[in-house]
C-alpha cells in the first residue's frame, strides 16, 4: 500500500458542503500518479515518452462518509488485482483526522500503446510496483 495525503479545496465541496462526488475520480487518479512515481523518471515519463498509457475500463465506487471543506483525505492505494495486462487498483480514502473512511474506489486499468491505442504488455517496472502492493484479498483468491 502506498499512501498520498491531500486536502479538500474550497471549489471540490458542493452547495451542500461536501465534495462532489465526481472529484472523487480525480483524488483517485492523483493517487495513481502517486502510486507509479517510483517508475523512473515517474508515471509522466511512462505516459509522454514511453507512449505507455493506463486508461481506465471500469470504475466502481462507494461512499460511507462525507468530506468537507478543510479535511484531509489520506488515500491508501492497493493493487487489487494484477492481470497480464490488466490491473486493478483500489484507492480507501481516508479523513486523516480520526481515519474515518469516505469512499473507496477500485479502478481497472489496461497497459495500453498510446501510438496505436490497443493493449500491450505490461512492462516489468509497471508489473513490479502493482505486485509489490497486491492487498491481502488479492494474494489470497
Amino acid at each position: 500500500m502506498i499512501a498520498f495525503v491531500r486536502p479538500i479545496k474550497f471549489e471540490e465541496v458542493d452547495a451542500a458542503g461536501i465534495v462532489f462526488f465526481g472529484h472523487y475520480l480525480g483524488f483517485a487518479h492523483e493517487a495513481m500518479e502517486h502510486f507509479f512515481a517510483g517508475l523512473e523518471r515517474g508515471y509522466p515519463h511512462l505516459i509522454v515518452k514511453r507512449r505507455v498509457g493506463l486508461p481506465a475500463v471500469k470504475v466502481n465506487m462507494s461512499f460511507s462518509a462525507p468530506a468537507r471543506y478543510g479535511d484531509v483525505l489520506r488515500i491508501e492505494t492497493s493493487t487489487a488485482h494484477l492481470g497480464n495486462r490488466s490491473a486493478t487498483l483500489r484507492y480507501q480514502m481516508m479523513r486523516d483526522e480520526g481515519s474515518v473512511l469516505v469512499a473507496t474506489v477500485e479502478h481497472t486499468i489496461v497497459t495500453t500503446n498510446l501510438d496505436v491505442m490497443a493493449s500491450c504488455p505490461m512492462p516489468d517496472d509497471v508489473r513490479s510496483i502493482l505486485a509489490a502492493h497486491l492487498s491481502v484479498e488479492a494474494t489470497s483468491s
